[in-house]
């Protein structure tokens, strides 16, 4: 018996609300309700182009028109749509091949259309976010990691690296490969879920740690984005796609901080950003501040077409 192949489209998309990094999210529909991605079938009678379908569907599942687009990978691998999405064509043996895109979207607009909410990052990994210091999460998740590592010194090395155990160093962009990790170790929630097995008993305290579980393989094309877009700020200006036409170079920075997960030196950031000459400042004040009126700025995107443009520097705050 052959089962029939879905190109399935799956989209990352990522805002700025209330200083957090939040993505679009939906209900799956029908009993359980899982919480995933806007996605859908690509239709090759429909779509002119996988994009063009992409965008077409997150509008008709959520009311919102995405602006900047870009495609982040293609995700096949046997087993990964258990339990299999509902991509609403009643065909329960299907492979689906997705193919998963990043957008960004300078505001996080209500999108007025039941099911879709914006939701933290840090809800869904809660070990990424090191703005306030090493995330309390870890401090469940590292005792559960040595468990199942054990005596494998491969095993425990891994874990060391990646989750910056006994001193080593945090790297921001290995989002996938940590979650991947607590994937095969069977501490993700979705890894007893795709191999059929009971939950395990865990505390009140680990099972907040671990994060929001997401359908199918969600979490992981949302990890890609994550790496992807934390990678992408250092070598292209991204960060102002995500940004309103008029900012603060303190909104800028927090922007930065809250997709990056690590707290940045003020005055480092902003001699980076001089020395860049991304941005000008307007002449004028935003009194929206709270506190002392600060100046207004703009990015120069005509820069764009007229010579090659880095991204922007991380200067990390210290302790």
């Amino acid at each position: 018996m052959t089962s029939s192949l879905v190109i399935g489209l799956s989209a990352v998309v990522v805002a700025i609300k209330d200083g957090e990094a939040v993505a679009l999210t939906v209900r799956q529909r029908g009993a359980g309700g899982g919480l995933g991605l806007p996605f859908g079938p690509f239709d090759p009678g429909g779509h002119r182009t996988f994009e063009l379908g992409l965008r077409a569907f997150v509008t008709e599942q959520t009311r919102f028109d995405l602006g900047y687009v870009e495609q982040l990978y293609t995700f096949g691998d046997k087993g990964r749509d258990a339990p299999l999405a509902d991509l609403g064509h009643g065909d329960g043996a299907a492979r689906v091949i997705s193919v998963g895109y990043l957008a960004l979207a300078p505001a996080a607009v209500d999108t007025h259309f039941a099911g879709s909410e914006w939701r933290p990052w840090s809800r869904i990994f809660p070990w990424e976010d090191w703005r306030a210091g090493r995330p309390v999460a870890l401090a469940a998740i590292e005792p559960a990691l040595r468990t199942w590592a054990g005596a494998d010194s491969q095993k425990l090395a891994r874990a060391r690296l990646l989750f910056a155990l006994d001193g080593a160093p945090w790297n921001e962009e290995r989002v996938l490969e940590r979650y991947e990790l607590l994937y095969e170790a069977g501490l993700a929630p979705e890894a007893a879920r795709d191999r059929d097995e009971a939950a395990p008993d865990r505390s009140d305290a680990l099972v907040v740690a671990l994060g929001e579980p997401m359908i199918s393989d969600h979490r992981r094309i949302l990890a890609t984005a994550l790496g992807r877009l934390r990678g992408k700020l250092k070598y292209r200006p991204v960060v102002f796609e995500l940004m309103p036409d008029a900012f603060t170079l303190s909104a800028l920075q927090r922007t930065v901080e809250a997709i990056a997960g690590v707290p940045l030196h003020k005055q480092n950031f902003r001699r980076a950003l001089e020395r860049a000459e991304l941005v000008e400042g307007l002449g004028q004040l935003d009194a929206e501040t709270g506190g002392r009126p600060a100046e207004l700025f703009r990015f120069r995107r005509e820069i764009l077409g007229a010579r090659p443009v880095s991204g922007l520097s991380l200067p990390l705050l210290r302790d």
